[in-house]
């Protein structure tokens, strides 16, 4: 059995902080030492001095290599895993994707099948289900069996993945039976494409009029009626990719209730801003759904505030990349043929990590908890997942608080053309990177492989 000795470090969970050193037997976390102890013999030994010893961070909303339109996302299982663990990621949990007319059981054997043998770390699913009927809601159980605990519906794409009032209503029955969370992406879609059949028939073409035509007052509407859905039927409902200060409202009211309900936000909304898209075509490579916000509207500062008080629960990123030549130029002369998305999985904890070490926007607890914690409570993997103590995955992100980072397409690891945050300077690197006792980078060098990571079957929902 291997042994792994990491020394010197500070190691930091979502409830402490404290100078110990980490010895990790095979895939486990087998001790936590303080001093006084006697360091037992290791046949690796990693100098933590001085860094910060965190949990590997838990990303609960990854799109690899799926179709949008007439592109595919770019990042396969294999090269989408292997970006998140340069960023301190070991975790992932991405979706297999039912279409109409389509086998949900099938989608997800099939998802299974592109990312068994080919991921760096591991891995988990959240059930798409883009055709709700009665073979679909049989499938549920087979995929439940499987340890799919959790499944996305959308209230925005009709036609492609749209679900009515009674089509969520039937899921979240069925999800209230036996403890699983509904998933929910919240815009008003048919209002959307009224509004977007109107900008194109009166010229409006470029990126901007992407944005536009997704109003924040969409996505809040949309949150408020699935959360009384939500209400009504006693399921668990989390909110995915907020981009709104209206849709924090409604989560924030529905938990005063004491009602189930949990939402996330993605680096995107929290860092970026309307003005991107407003660069020509360039602005092509900002387009994403919900789209990024005004900050002069109280969005970002809204979203920052939920994620220090707990009415956000999670920082995912709805990574979903699309290269810019080739793929989001598909869309040159007509927005609404812009791919939707963007390359994030790689930077979502070292910007977290920035955000509370450079910006003080929460404690460094509190940035394990939106980045790992909270999520692997909420998906069934706590405490496998998401945290550092006696028995769980030796799962770990090492990182130096006194080195920068500048983010660049020149530099990052995620097969894409482009950054959306290309330039920035982030206090605070990843310098080693653990996934079940295996070190995949150390020293700027990868050592992991693309068989390492498994399938997690997870439980329920350990906030309920």
């Amino acid at each position: 059995m291997s042994r792994i000795l990491i020394k010197g470090g500070t190691v930091v969970t979502a409830t402490e902080t404290m100078r110990a050193d980490v010895l990790i037997e095979g895939e486990k976390v087998a001790a936590l030492l303080r001093e006084g102890f006697d360091l037992p013999e290791a046949a690796e030994v990693i100098d933590a001095s001085g860094r910060f010893v965190f949990p590997g961070a838990v990303d609960a909303h990854t799109h690899m290599e799926i179709p949008f339109g007439a592109a595919t996302s770019k990042d396969t299982f294999e090269t989408g895993t292997r970006a998140a663990a340069w960023g301190g990621t070991t975790t992932i949990i991405d979706f297999p994707i039912q279409m109409k007319g389509d086998s949900l059981l099938r989608s997800f054997e099939e998802t299974m099948a592109k990312a068994s043998g080919s991921s760096a770390i591991d891995f988990g699913f959240h059930q798409i289900i883009g055709d709700v009927n009665e073979q679909s809601l049989a499938e549920l159980e087979d995929v439940f069996a499987e340890g799919v605990t959790s499944y996305k519906l959308f209230t925005a794409y009709p036609g492609v993945y749209y679900s009515t009032d009674a089509e969520v209503m039937q899921v979240m029955q069925w999800a209230s039976g036996n403890g699983s969370t509904v998933l929910m992406h919240a815009e008003n879609g048919s209002a959307i494409d009224l509004l977007r059949e109107q900008a194109i028939a009166r010229g409006d073409t470029a990126p901007l009029a992407h944005a536009l035509t997704r109003p924040a007052a969409m996505e809040g509407e949309a949150a408020h009626r699935t959360i009384l859905l939500a209400e009504l039927t006693g399921a668990a409902i989390y909110i995915v990719h907020i981009s709104a200060k209206q849709v924090v409202d409604e989560i924030a009211a529905a938990r005063s209730r004491g009602k189930p309900v949990f939402g996330e936000t993605c680096p995107q909304y929290l860092y970026l801003e309307l003005s991107m898209l407003d660069r020509g075509f360039e602005g092509a490579k900002f387009v994403c759904s919900p789209p990024l916000r005004d900050p002069a509207e109280g969005h970002q500062h809204a979203l920052w505030q939920a994620l220090a008080n707990n009415d956000l629960q999670v920082v995912a990123t709805d990574h979903c990349p699309f290269d810019f030549e080739g793929q989001k130029t598909l869309g040159r002369d007509d927005f609404t043929k812009i791919p939707n998305g963007l390359p994030v999985v790689e930077h979502r904890f070292p910007l977290m990590v920035h955000a509370a070490l450079a910006e003080g926007r929460f404690t460094l607890n509190r940035m394990v908890d939106i980045s790992a914690t909270a999520p692997a409570k909420l998906f069934g993997l706590y405490p496998q997942k998401g945290t550092i103590a006696v028995g769980s995955d030796a799962d770990i992100a090492i990182v130096d608080p006194e080195a920068s980072d500048t983010l660049s397409a020149a530099t990052h690891h995620m097969n894409v053309d482009y950054s959306c945050f290309e330039g920035m300077t982030l206090t605070g690197k990843v310098e080693t990177v653990i996934s079940r006792g295996r070190v995949l980078v150390t020293d700027g060098e990868w050592r992991g492989s693309r068989t390492h990571g498994r399938y997690l079957k997870r439980g329920l929902n350990q906030f309920l």
